[in-house]
């Protein structure tokens, strides 16, 4: 299962073009992509955050290591599962498409596939060293509009449009979430 979820992302990032294309010819049952592609993922960012803190604290703390498990959980879950609805109503009501919530679901996870790569790295490495590497996080914009057209069968027309939204939350909305969770719960704090 692994073998193929790297496969996966490795096409994504190194050939969107080429991989949404195949990716809309493929047929999904069900609540298939999620298991296969979308938990896992976030399953390895839970378990990145969690080993990361041996890696980046003195002391190895179990509390602060279950803190950084949950927030790190709670933020790519809802900000993947909140993008992919946000999309959806979005689809109907600016770009006048059907709603199709497991198209929109598919779209976000495929097209958040380097996000969640990066992440996992950054968590197991020290973040002030490696900081600049969230520059990369730009090259989902490309493979969104990479995927508008093909996958989504989005008009050129509103293509830029669309890219500049679906990117927005894609990358945005696990920020925003983990950010809140600063906020809102002092107990995660990590």
């Amino acid at each position: 299962m692994y073998k193929e979820l790297f496969k996966w992302v490795i096409d994504i990032v190194s050939q969107p073009g080429k991989e949404w294309k195949e990716l809309s010819e493929k047929e999904e049952k069900g609540d298939e992509f999620l298991t296969r592609f979308v938990y896992p993922l976030i399953g390895l960012i839970t378990v990145a955050a969690f080993v990361g803190i041996l890696f980046r604290q003195k002391e190895f703390s179990v509390e602060l290591a279950l803190k950084s498990s949950i927030k790190a959980l709670m933020s790519y879950f809802g900000g993947f599962f909140l993008a992919a609805y946000f999309l959806n109503e979005l689809w109907q009501g600016m770009f006048k498409q059907e709603k199709d919530l497991k198209l929109c679901q598919r779209f976000v996870g495929y097209s958040s596939a380097l996000m969640y790569s990066l992440t996992i790295i950054l968590l197991l490495l020290p973040v002030s060293d490696f900081f600049f590497l969230r520059v990369f996080l730009l090259y989902t914009v490309y493979i969104v509009w990479e995927g508008a057209t093909p996958y989504m069968k989005v008009p050129d027309a509103v293509r830029m449009k669309f890219t500049a939204i679906a990117s927005a939350l894609i990358v945005l909305l696990p920020e925003i979430i983990g950010r809140l969770l600063f906020m809102l719960m002092p107990g995660l704090r990590v």
